[in-house]
């Protein structure tokens, strides 16, 4: 790995490891409700997977497992990973606490073959992932990798369109390109799940088309079942937005989708 993207991921590391004692604390992640048995898993992954039990699930980029042990109450033999040691440290403590049988590993994502030698029956992943990617063309072979035949892989991931808002400012602005290559560097205080807090939030990321997502996939050898793309976000990714009768954060016109989705089969 080039020294340059080796810095871009130890700074996001650090980043994402002061993020979860923050994260573990705020409303966003409720973790009082999700310990008395409260799903963080929303609407579009839970009905695109349906019955998991018994099925042998790998979580990608899991910050600190809530959703891997949500798959874990359903019925699922699930893996972990995460760059954040503190995720996976707090993950582990978690799954111990409720008293699952979860495995959490900490590692790039990009590595997860390195670590991780099982094949599953779904790989699943979402809300904020491939933006930390500088190369989808490597995910996807790894995520071919670790798919049994047959076995699904689903993403469910804000939209393209999303990532090419700049929105530290009031009001979102039209900064980056849809198929931009170069990195994008954002600093700012506090996090998505407590913009309150003194935290200073340092992140590198890359965009990514949906063309990129769906070619490197396809040219690991996965067949695409479906892709979607979808007006409401489960969560407000950005101000202004409205809760419709779905309860799914729009835009006010609903003029570009917030979200999409893919499920793909080795």
């Amino acid at each position: 790995m080039p020294k340059e993207l080796h810095d871009y991921f130890e700074t996001n590391k650090q980043t994402w490891n002061k993020k979860v004692d923050i994260h573990a604390r705020s409303d966003f992640y409720d973790m009082e409700a999700f310990k008395k048995g409260k799903t963080s898993l929303k609407q579009y992954e839970l009905e695109a997977l349906g019955d998991v039990s018994g099925k042998s699930l790998l979580h990608l980029q899991c910050h600190f497992g809530q959703d891997t042990l949500s798959w874990s109450r359903l019925g699922a033999k699930c893996t972990g990973v995460d760059l954040s040691e503190k995720g996976i440290e707090l993950a582990k403590s978690l799954n111990a606490e409720l008293d699952l049988d979860a495995k959490f590993v900490c590692c790039n994502v990009l590595d997860t073959s390195e670590y991780v030698k099982d094949k599953f029956d779904i790989v699943f992943t979402s809300y904020g992932v491939i933006g930390w990617l500088p190369d989808l063309k490597p995910w996807g072979k790894m995520i071919a990798e670790r798919l049994k035949p047959g076995g699904v892989f689903y993403i469910v991931e804000f939209h393209p369109i999303v990532w090419m808002f700049d929105y530290l400012k009031e009001k979102p602005i039209l900064k980056y390109g849809y198929h931009q290559k170069d990195v994008i560097y954002e600093e700012y205080q506090g996090t998505y799940a407590n913009p309150e807090s003194n935290m200073i939030s340092k992140e590198y990321g890359w965009n990514h088309g949906l063309g990129e997502v769906v070619s490197s996939l396809t040219e690991a050898g996965l067949t695409i079942e479906y892709l979607n793309e979808y007006d409401g976000s489960p969560y407000e990714v950005f101000p202004s937005l409205i809760k419709d009768e779905n309860k799914m954060f729009v835009t006010k016109e609903k003029l570009y989708p917030l979200v999409f989705a893919i499920k793909a089969r080795r």
